[in-house]
Parts: structure tokens; C-alpha cells; sequence
């Protein structure tokens, strides 16, 4: 472990940002780093319990204690291998995280937790700026070849497996860059781009064959697809965004977050953008609907575009500021958060309904919302009731819906395939996330649903064992159950 009484001894400190007066001025990250020897005592506050209850937070299964010890005491190169082994993108989950690691960590139930994600994302940044991270080819090729569609974190991640077990990879990406949601999607000033083209470079040199810019069903027919390879795996994602049916919710400037957050990203590359997709909140009264990730990003966003006002508006009520008795360790904290974004600006508003817009002229230049309030109802469950009188109008000129993915695209490939789908809409997989088509494969979010990179990952990597199980009889390919 590291110091036996560091936890004792240290304080749990965090990294610092550039002044919010000066990050709003530009796109890019701001984040302030720790000193390495800063790291070594917050790697010390690991007390490597009998039971690292931070191993059940992560899906992935870090060896969090491990490289904690190895960042204690220096060895920079051995910590990056333990990180590795679980882990492909520690770059990106060691940026846009929330860490359920942290909340389980067995310091949460009365301290401040350890620094674990801060660690994991200056030991990976630490490896590429002395040039330890190098391209792992595989020694000899198995003559299989494999198809992955989908460029996101789960396509990634069982491209980059498949490709280590010596399989013939080749990655199917609609969009003109590989990346998925981690390039276009997720604002710069959390992850900076060039990060993901680091990494994506990195796979290409291993050998993976990057196809970006081919819609699978379109530009390559299934039967193709099916003959070409033998076998597929499928990571495109939940991208079907939830929608508010209410009336005037087709006035013109009442957007999906990601008709939003895509084109910034385009600018930021230097992109021409076509004028339905120049989308700016400069000088404008913007009103944004989801109190998630993705609506703390457009509130970065818009920010960062000069608008005029920002109102934020959640469903569900306040949260508490500290855990209550319904909620304990090591369950994740249903508590406050307070984003980086909200750090910057913006008015947050709970417990609100959007009942309807209203426009001049096709615009819209009204959002009428009321208050409501929650309470458990005969079943068990929560239920929301409006509040009398409590009816309010806000002006806007600009509205934002960030309120979660219901299930991935309808694909044409998936229809042409004949994929079974669930309840819910999701590809329908058994344990070995085998699709009902022999020798078809589906990970991440059109799988399991809407969730987080790490779980991304996570199926990614599972996908990948199964799918060379699949084509080998056996595999030896790592992933955590």
C-alpha cells in the first residue's frame, strides 16, 4: 500500500482551474495539474483496505490500490501498466468520469475519499509526455477478420482487443472522424480532441483499419458485410434523443443538445459548418432542459459563447447536500453537484415542468413552465404533482434539450440484419453479448442503454473476449465481470 498512515497524516486536495474569467474566453481545457511529488502524497491516502470497495465502483475494475502504491512511491512506468491492463482510454475517463470509484472508496464512509481519478489521469499524461505509451501490434495474425461498427469508447476498446488477440480489425465510423461521442459531442474544455486523435492514431499504428466517413447498410451493404468478415461487433451508441411533445416544440431555435454541442466541436476543428448548423447562444436568453452531463455541457458552452442569460431547469427535485439514510455508502451519493460549468454561471432551477413554448413570427421567444412537487405514492414509487399557482413564463431565444438517449438509431444495417430488439428498444444480446444473428456481436450504450464511458469500455472489452471465443473456441483476452 502507500504510507500505512497517510491517510491520517494527508488531506485530500484537488487539482485547480485557470480563472473563470479567463477559461470562458477560449475552448480549451483548464485544469491546473498536481506537482508529481503533490501525487505521491495523495497516492499515500490509499489505505489499500482488506476489501477495496473501489474495485465494485468502476466496471472496469481498476486496480486502483495498485497503481495508487506505484505513484507513491515513483515508479511512473509500472503504475501506467496496472492502469492499462483494465483500462484503454484512461485519458478520457480520467477526465470525464463522475468516478463512482471515489464514492466507493472506504475513506467516503468518514473522510474525503482518495484522489483516484486525478491519479489515473496524471499517470496516463505523465506516460505520453515521456513517451512510455507505445503501440502494442500484435506478434502473429490468426487469419480472422472482424468488423466493429461504431468508433465511440465500446468500439475503441473491442477494435483495439480483437486487434491484440491478432484478429484482422476493421472499424466502421458514419461520421468524417473516428471518435464517436468521445470527438464529437463532449466539449472540448473537458477533453480536448487532439487527446482522442492521440489515441485513435495509436490503435491505427497497432494495425486496426479506420474507415471513417462509411455508413454500414449504405456505403456497405450487409450481405458485404456478412462475407467480408467473420464476425461483427456492433457499438453505435444510444443516440435517439428524448423529446418534449408539448405544444410549439417546432418553433424554430428549440434544439437537441447535440444539434448544439457537435457544431462547436466542428469549429473548434476548423470546419465550415452549413448554416442550419451554426448554432451560437451569443447574446441570446437560453433556457436548457436536463440537469445531467449533457446539459452542464451546453451550459459550458453557451458561456463560453457570450449569452445573454442561462436558465437550467431539472424535472427532479434539489437534491440533499449530504447523504440521507436511504442512500448509503457505498452506494453512489444522490447528493448536490455542482459541475465546472456551474461554477461559471447560469441559474439552476429544480422541480420544474416545461408545459409549452411560444413564438412570433415561427421563433420562439416564451417558455411556460410550472413548479411541481414530488412525493411517494401508494406503489412506492416517486410521483410528481403540479403546483397549484405556481405557472411562470421565462423569455428565450434559445432552448436547449438535454434530457438523456432513449435507444440507438435505427440503423439500416440493423433492420437488414435482422436484429432482435428489446423492450426498451436496445439491440437484444444474451451473456455472451451475442445478438440473435450467428456471429453478431453489440456493446455499450445500444446495448445496456444511455450510461457511462467507463461501462463503455467495459462492454467494449467483454465483447471483445466473447467475440474471439467465438472465432478461436477460446480467449485470453482480459475484462471484468
Amino acid at each position: 500500500m502507500g504510507k500505512v498512515t497517510g491517510f491520517k497524516e494527508y488531506e485530500r486536495r484537488l487539482y485547480g482551474y485557470r480563472p473563470v474569467e479567463e477559461r470562458l474566453n477560449d475552448h480549451k481545457e483548464f485544469v491546473l495539474p498536481l506537482t508529481d511529488d503533490e501525487l505521491r502524497i495523495q497516492g499515500a491516502r490509499c489505505m489499500d483496505c482488506g476489501v477495496p470497495f473501489c474495485h465494485s465502483g468502476c466496471p472496469l475494475g481498476n486496480y486502483i490500490p495498485d497503481w495508487n502504491d506505484l505513484v507513491y512511491k515513483g515508479r511512473w512506468a509500472d503504475a501506467l501498466a496496472r492502469l492499462h491492463a483494465t483500462n484503454n482510454f484512461p485519458e478520457v475517463t480520467g477526465r470525464i468520469c463522475p468516478a463512482p470509484c471515489e464514492a466507493s472508496c472506504v475513506l467516503n464512509i468518514h473522510n474525503n475519499p482518495v484522489t483516484i481519478k486525478q491519479i489515473e489521469v496524471s499517470i496516463i499524461d505523465h506516460a505520453f509526455g515521456a513517451g512510455l505509451v507505445k503501440p502494442q501490434a500484435p506478434a502473429k495474425r490468426t487469419g480472422k477478420r472482424v468488423a466493429v461498427v461504431g468508433s465511440g469508447p465500446a468500439g475503441l476498446a473491442a477494435a483495439q482487443q480483437l486487434n491484440r488477440a491478432g484478429h484482422s480489425v476493421t472499424l466502421f465510423e458514419k461520421d468524417d472522424r473516428i471518435g464517436g461521442l468521445m470527438m464529437y459531442g463532449i466539449p472540448d474544455f473537458k477533453m480536448e480532441k487532439t487527446l482522442v486523435q492521440r489515441r485513435v492514431d495509436l490503435i491505427e499504428e497497432e494495425g486496426v483499419e479506420m474507415r471513417a466517413g462509411t455508413n454500414v447498410g449504405v456505403d456497405i451493404p450487409v450481405a458485404e458485410l456478412k462475407e467480408q468478415f467473420d464476425a461483427v461487433c456492433i457499438c453505435i451508441g444510444s443516440t435517439v434523443p428524448r423529446d418534449l411533445p408539448v405544444p410549439g416544440r417546432e418553433l424554430a431555435g428549440i434544439h437537441f443538445a447535440m444539434e448544439f454541442l457537435v457544431p462547436q466541436n466542428r469549429r473548434n476543428w476548423g470546419d465550415a459548418l452549413a448554416p442550419e448548423q451554426d448554432i451560437m447562444a451569443t447574446g441570446k436568453r437560453v433556457a436548457i432542459l436536463g440537469g445531467g452531463d449533457t446539459g452542464s455541457d451546453c451550459l459550458g458552452t453557451s458561456l463560453r459563447h457570450g449569452a445573454k442569460s442561462i436558465h437550467q431547469f431539472e424535472l427532479l427535485p434539489e437534491p440533499p447536500r449530504v447523504r440521507t439514510d436511504d442512500n448509503p455508502w457505498p452506494q453512489w451519493p444522490r447528493v448536490w453537484r455542482d459541475s465546472t460549468s456551474h461554477q461559471e454561471g447560469g441559474e439552476r432551477l429544480f422541480a420544474v415542468l416545461t408545459k409549452s413554448f411560444s413564438g412570433h413570427d415561427g421563433k420562439v421567444t416564451r417558455l411556460h413552465a410550472v413548479k411541481v412537487a414530488w412525493e411517494q405514492g401508494p406503489d412506492g414509487r416517486p410521483r410528481m404533482t403540479e403546483v397549484p399557482g405556481s405557472e411562470f413564463t421565462l423569455d428565450v431565444d434559445l432552448v436547449l434539450l438535454a434530457m438523456g438517449y432513449l435507444y440507438p438509431a435505427t440503423a439500416p444495417f440493423v433492420k437488414d440484419l435482422g436484429l432482435e430488439l428489446d423492450p426498451r428498444g436496445n439491440i437484444r444480446t444474451d451473456d455472451r453479448m451475442a445478438t440473435n444473428v450467428p456471429g453478431v456481436f453489440a456493446a455499450g450504450d445500444c446495448h445496456r442503454g444511455q450510461s457511462l464511458v467507463v461501462w463503455a469500455i467495459s462492454e467494449g472489452r467483454r465483447a471483445a473476449h466473447n467475440v474471439d471465443a467465438y472465432l478461436m473456441g477460446e480467449s485470453q483476452l482480459q475484462y471484468h465481470v
